[in-house]
């Protein structure tokens, strides 16, 4: 593969660095122009770590999800197109690198690995009862339950406000990437670890 691709032409993804060692295998920045794979590994959920990263942050986008087990919040489809959504990322990373100074394609990566959970509650019913109990999370659930939150941020952050998508994405990846509170995604975090650490 040429290293001398940049995403969108602008930013070079071959300096970039992964810290967490157990996201390491599933974070793919391997440099790309485009980042669009047009569906050639969605057939197998195991292949999803083929796909470049940020092409899963786009996809992710166009369904950012629903909030809790019994769906009190929901996105249902975002009606942006695929290409609507790419413009908004490649504006947002203009933004993020405005702002930061760095690389934004490396802010993601930083926002994803702080966003990630470590452990999470199963319930399970022991008798006539529910009980819970904390679980490791496996690295694979960790990224997509990490992107599931940012996207879910970017989304009730942006939906029927004035502000553009881009400025949406670009605040809640910098302050994820920070470890900001102010950050959907790492609040999201920080309430499951509390959670989970009442039922060790």
């Amino acid at each position: 593969m040429n290293e001398n691709m940049k995403l969108f032409g602008i930013w070079d993804m071959s300096s970039l660095e992964v810290r967490d060692e157990g996201m390491k295998r599933y974070i793919n920045v391997a440099p790309i122009v485009v980042p669009t794979s047009r569906g050639r590994f969605g057939h197998h959920p195991i292949h999803k770590d083929k796909i470049s990263i940020v092409e899963r942050l786009i996809t992710r986008l166009m369904v950012p999800g629903h909030r809790g087990k019994k769906h009190k919040y929901t996105s249902g489809r975002c009606t942006a197109s695929h290409q609507a959504i790419t413009l908004a990322v490649q504006d947002a990373f203009e933004i993020i690198e405005k702002k930061t100074k760095q690389n934004p394609v490396q802010i993601l990566v930083n926002a994803i690995e702080n966003a990630s959970l470590l452990e999470e509650i199963a319930s399970y019913r022991l008798g006539g009862m529910v009980a819970r109990q904390a679980v490791i999370v496996s690295p694979r659930r960790r990224l997509d339950l990490a992107l599931r939150y940012i996207t879910q941020g970017i989304y009730h952050s942006g939906f029927g406000k004035k502000g553009h998508l881009a400025q949406a994405i670009a605040a809640e990846l910098i302050a994820a990437s920070n470890d900001d509170p102010q950050s959907h995604a790492i609040r999201e975090k920080n309430r499951i670890d509390k959670e989970a650490e009442g039922a060790r």
